[in-house]
Parts: C-alpha cells; structure tokens; sequence
C-alpha cells in the first residue's frame, strides 16, 4: 500500500479537515434559531468564497426557496405569492438575526395549500374524463405563473392528473392487443372501463405522492429553507438535517449495519421491496420482497407497531449495531399471513458501490476492465475500505490472467475520497504531483504519489462522460497530463472542482437534547498538475465519443451558483513517455469514430433526444397523443441499430472465491446482466481499439530484442 500523508478527504468532494474555530460554543433553547446562528458563522468562517448578506442574497434565497417548495406551481396561488413577495428583500435581515418568521408563514400556507389540494383530488377523479378534445397542458413551470385562484388551481391538477391518465389509458389499451394476439384473454375489456381502470392507477399514485408529503415533518421543510441560503455560497454546500447525513455516510462507505433490505412505504404500511445481496434477510430466507414490515421490536422488548409510521422512524428500529437481534413481525405477500423472525444484525455490504473487474477477449487477445461507481472509502477505517486497494487487487488480479491493456471505467462516478485519488494515481505512475488544492487566503499546496512502485505499466485507458466527477476529474486530468492513459468519452466531463468539507455541527453546541446536523461547505479548489482548473471547464476527453446526452447542458456550468473557473502555475513533473505510439493511436481512433455509422447515429439521437426536450406543451386529446406516438416510433426506427448493437468481444468473470456471495445465483445472474449490457457497449469496444493499437516503448524495447535473438 503506497505511504501517501494526506490529512483530507475529497467525496463529490468530501473533506475531514480539523477546524481552527472548533472552540467557540453555542447554546440556545430554540433549535431552529440556534441552526440558523451556526450555520451564518460556519459559513462566514469557513467557506472558501466570502458573500455579502445583502437584498440581492435576499431576492435569490426567496426564488430559489420557493421553487424549492412547490416546484410545479401546484399548491400556492398568486394571492400567497404576493405575500410572500414583501419579504423578499429582507430575508438576509431575517437570516442575520435568526428571525424564521418568514419560514413559518410559508410552512402554515403551504400546509394549507397542500391540504386543500388533497381534500379536491377525489372530486377531480370524480369528474367525467374524456380524451376527444383539443385540450393542451404546459409543463413549462419555470416560466408559468401561480394560479390566479382555486377554481384555476383545480383546472390546473385536472389537466396534471388527465395527462397521467392518458398514459396509463394508453399503455392499458396496447397491453390488451397485445393479449389478444397472443390470446392470453379471450374478452376485450370496454374502453369505459379501461378508463376507470387508469383513474384507479392515478388515484393510487397521487395517494401514494401525498401520504410520503403528509410524513415530511415542519423540519424536513426548514431544511429546504436553510439550504436556500446555503446553496447560496455554491452548489456543493448543502445543509444535512442527522437522518440526511446517515444517508450519506451509507453512501460514501458502500456499507452500514442493518436487515439488509431496501424499503418503501406503501399503502401506510413499509413494504420490502429489495432483498440486499450478502445481508441478513438474504442469508436468512425467510423474509422476501414483497412482505409488509407491520411491527418491530427487540428481545425481551413490546413490539412497536409501523404500520402509518414516517419510513425514517421506521429505518431507525430497524436498523443497529452488528450482532444485535431485531425481531420483525410481517405480513407475508403469498398468503396474508402474520409472522415474526428474528433477525441478527450484521454488516450490509452494498455490492454495486464497488469496483468490479472483467476480462475481455478479442481473438486470442486478453483485455481487463475495472468498472468504479464511487471514490468509496470508510472514514472510520481506511485500511479495511477504500477503492484504490480494491481497484489495486483488481489490477494484480487481471494482471495473473495475462491482460495486455486496462480499461478503468469512471462513466458517471461522481467523485469520492481524494485519498484514494491519489493512491490510484500512484497504482500507474512512479512519483510526482497528482493534484493541487488551493485552501482560504491563498494557500496552496500539492499533494504527490511518493511510492515508485508501479502495479499497471501497460496500455490504460480512462473511460468518462459528462456524469464523471470531481474525484473522477482529478484522476483523468492527472493521468491526462502524464500522458499516462488516453482519455475517451464526451467532450467534457462534469466541471467540479471544488472541495468540500463535512462538519458535525454538534461539535459547536453545549446543549446535547437535540441533533443538528451537519454541513458540507465547500472549503478548497483543486487544480491539474499542469495548473488549469476543471472547475467549469471538466477534463477535455483525447478522443471524443457523442453520447445520448452529447447536446444536452449537462455539467457544472449549467448548476445554480457555482465558483468560477482560474488557473495557478503549474506543478513540476516529467510526463510518462512510455507510449510508442500515443498520438498516432489517438488520431486513428478519431478518425475511426468519425467514419463510424453507429456513432454517427448516436449523435442524431443526441440532438433529436435535446430538440425533445425543448417541448413544454403536451397534448391531452388521444388521437393527436397516438400521432405524436407514432411519430416518435417512426424516429425511433431510425436509431434501431443502437439498441440493437453487439460488439465481437467476449467477457469473462474475475471472483473471489473467498466471498460468500460468489456461488450465488443471484450473484451469477448480477454478473451476467453486466456482462450483457457490455457486450452492447460499443465505447467498451472502441477502447479495446484503443487498446489493441497501443504500444509502450517497454514492449516495443522486447519485440526488437526478440527479432534480434
């Protein structure tokens, strides 16, 4: 394992750093005030761009927040929004001197509002819902005003709600073709009571929208209040109320103590929708998907009934420390019948958080691909979870089977720990800078591999799109700048370049009643070796492949506040030079792609999917809505190549036979929907191309002695 001392973590970018003003105190009775008063000094204190709490602040806080609470327009009407109005050059008053005042009229009225709303949707579903006129709806909420009053507020939901229906209308009438063509039934079903059938599916969905609102407490909405002003600052800083930051620590680590099972709440009751690969549930094989979780308790303990309870509430009975019993009673989804089992807690491992390798075949030639979803890293103990050892075992893993080149996937990893950015960066290089962060007031400083030690000195290739982030960024940039790997995918990746730090506001309190929270405030930028930021601009890919997304405003630039872009001096390193062939194999490869007929296609699809998208007006008449349908169909024959597509390559299971899970079907069966979806990835095999033609000095260096001897 490399020896790199690095004291900060990078995830999307995460950051533990220690606080210089960690010994100032706050104590109030009042939660929210005293989050409010925290929060200002956090921000003031620590952020990496200072902002002036002014009417301008102000102004952007009252549109973003109220976007934040009711994004369609659905719920308030003009009469509220000239309210609300008043106050939208005071809120950084009211944010200076912890006033919420304005929070709790918008939450009383938007409690209000959405009451109303739920009280009307069975007198709209009651309503007579045709298909045959000319009725359009405009989903363009950015720029469509309040409804003026209720009688136009209940026009608006009866066109949402006909437009919900005229889809499953639409999918039930194909549905029953299709049965009587294969004649699974023998009776066609009346179109009336196919519509009835479709009000039923809405009436069920809007149900289920409103009992997740109706479990929001006041605080879940004065955290969307708070991170209007937060997200102020920048895009990355955002306020985590306690339950937010468990979910991400979960999903940080890839793991947590638990059952092992992913829930939802569903008709009042938490239903099981996911059995976790590994997990307790699915060691145990008693407890399936689709049974109803009705109470939970412990040994020796009354059972506390779930059933109307918020899913968070919920979660917290369920899960606990490793080894520790939870006995939950069920209703089974087979026969209806009430059981509890007891259920011994353990380490739940989420699988496809983590790096997972395949070799590739082409002819008598040996390929490796790692794929890596996230920079993960367990905080509390590096050593036993973070990506570059796994990634590392990987590589040593392929390297026994005889690859001739590695493929890392980093398409739409989001970033992770920096530490193991640079550890990874060192499993390829001997020594050098692999990133420079600039921190508050200027200081800078570059963090480098030291170990020489080289595990992969073959043909790489880093695979990336515009989802490819932060830690991600950091990763191809440096190798980039080496020259170390080729860089293929879309013409820029995300655009983050910037740190952020996640800080325990407990840590400020001296009162312990209650939890605050934490926040992720972004505290550093980081730059390439050669000196450029990635901040807007991402990493500019060396050979560019159009994506479905390819004409579609994708990225940091595009996200509410974000820093902008500079540039510092560069750092002093030697670039690879171990290719033979690097820029003639880049060129034939551009050349390749454009002679393409597949990748041409895929960018017809890219700008035809983004004209799409520019459409905010829907019809609600059926037979235009079957025109548009067909139409759509008509274009989507033209890109049937895409879907249909499979490259010549063959991929073969790398495992370890120490996991438990290895001899599992539902493992096998995991792996070989993967293996499936790479054998229709035609960026796999153009880097495989890549790969193919790619020669280092080293190899070229044993040809020549091998011809001479």
């Amino acid at each position: 394992m490399k020896k790199i001392f690095i004291t900060f973590f990078i995830s999307i970018s995460l950051v533990f750093i220690s606080w210089k003003f960690n010994e100032v105190k706050f104590d109030d009775p009042n939660k929210d005030k005293l989050l409010i008063e925290l929060l200002k000094y956090v921000l003031e204190k620590g952020h990496y761009q200072s902002k002036d709490i002014n009417d301008e602040l102000s102004e952007k806080v009252f549109d973003t927040y109220l976007k934040s609470i009711d994004p369609q327009k659905k719920y308030f009407l003009q009469s509220d929004y000239r309210e609300f109005k008043k106050f939208s050059k005071s809120l950084d008053d009211q944010w200076i001197d912890y006033n919420i005042d304005f929070f709790n009229l918008t939450y009383e009225r938007l409690m209000q509002r959405m009451n109303e709303v739920e009280l009307l949707i069975p007198s709209i579903l009651d309503e007579t819902f045709e298909f045959e006129s000319d009725e359009e709806i405009n989903v363009d909420f950015e720029n469509l005003n309040y409804s003026k009053n209720k009688k136009e507020r209940i026009e608006r939901w009866r066109k949402q709600l006909k437009y919900s229906m005229l889809d499953f209308y639409d999918i039930k009438i194909k549905d029953q073709q299709k049965r009587l063509e294969k004649k699974s039934i023998t009776s066609k079903k009346s179109n009336e009571v196919l519509l009835d059938e479709s009000i039923k599916m809405v009436s069920d969905n809007i149900n289920d929208v409103f009992d997740l609102m109706d479990d929001l407490q006041k605080k879940d909405w004065f955290s969307t209040y708070v991170n209007s002003f937060v997200s102020q600052y920048d895009p990355h800083t955002v306020y985590f109320k306690p339950e937010d930051k468990d979910r991400f620590d979960v999903n940080i680590s890839g793991r947590f103590d638990g059952i092992g099972a992913r829930l939802q709440k569903r008709d009042g009751g938490i239903e099981i929708v996911e059995i976790i690969l590994g997990g307790p549930l699915w060691k145990d094989k008693k407890i399936e998907a689709g049974d109803e979780i009705i109470k939970v308790g412990e040994p020796n303990k009354e059972p506390v009934d779930v059933i109307g309870m918020r899913i968070d509430d919920a979660i917290k009975l369920i899960k606990g420390p490793k080894g520790t019993v939870v006995e939950l009673t069920v209703r089974k989804k087979v026969d209806n019948e009430i059981k509890t089992y007891p259920i011994v807690r353990d380490e739940v491992v989420l699988e496809e958080s983590y790096a997972k390798s395949t070799i590739i075949n082409k002819g008598e030639r040996k390929f490796g691909l790692i794929t890596l979803p996230k920079f993960y890293v367990d905080f509390k103990d590096y050593n036993e979870i973070n990506c570059a050892k796994d990634v590392k075992n990987e590589i040593i893993k392929l390297k026994e089977k005889g690859i001739e080149g590695l493929v890392l996937d980093l398409r739409n990893n989001g970033g992770g720990a920096l530490q193991t950015v640079v550890e990874m960066t060192g499993l390829f290089i001997k020594t050098g800078p692999v990133v420079q962060v600039k921190s508050i007031g200027n200081r800078k400083k570059v963090l480098f591999d030291r170990d020489p030690s080289v595990t992969w000195d073959g043909p790489l290739v880093i695979l990336v799109n515009q989802m490819s982030a932060s830690a991600s960024e950091i990763l191809a940039a440096a190798l980039q700048d080496y020259e170390r790997a080729v860089v293929i995918g879309s013409d820029n990746t995300f655009g983050k370049g910037t740190v952020q730090n996640v800080l325990d506001l407990n840590r400020f309190i001296s009162n312990s009643n209650f939890d605050l929270g934490a926040l992720k405030i972004t505290t550093e930028k980081f730059y390439r070796i050669s000196g450029g930021s990635v901040q807007l601009k991402g990493v500019e890919s060396d050979i560019v492949t159009p994506n479905r997304f390819s004409h579609i405003k994708i990225g940091e630039s595009d996200e509410k506040n974000p820093l902008e872009w500079d540039q510092i001096d560069k750092a002093n390193y030697q670039k690879w030079n171990g290719y033979f062939n690097y820029k003639d194999v880049v060129e034939l490869s551009k050349i390749r792609i454009s002679n393409n007929e597949l990748f041409n296609l895929i960018d017809l699809n890219a700008k035809w999917l983004a004209e799409k998208r520019k459409k905010k007006t829907f019809t609600l008449n059926y037979n235009s809505y079957k025109l548009d349908q067909s139409n759509n169909k008509k274009k989507l024959e033209q890109f049937k190549k895409i879907s249909n597509y499979k490259n010549n390559l063959s991929f073969e299971l790398l495992v370890d036979q120490s996991k438990s899970t290895i001899s599992s079907e539902e493992f096998k069966e995991k792996r070989n929907r993967w293996h499936n979806i790479l054998k229709s990835d035609i960026y796999i095999n153009e880097s495989i191309n890549v790969l193919s033609n790619l020669k280092t000095k080293k190899i070229q260096k044993k040809n020549i002695l091998a011809k001479a001897g």
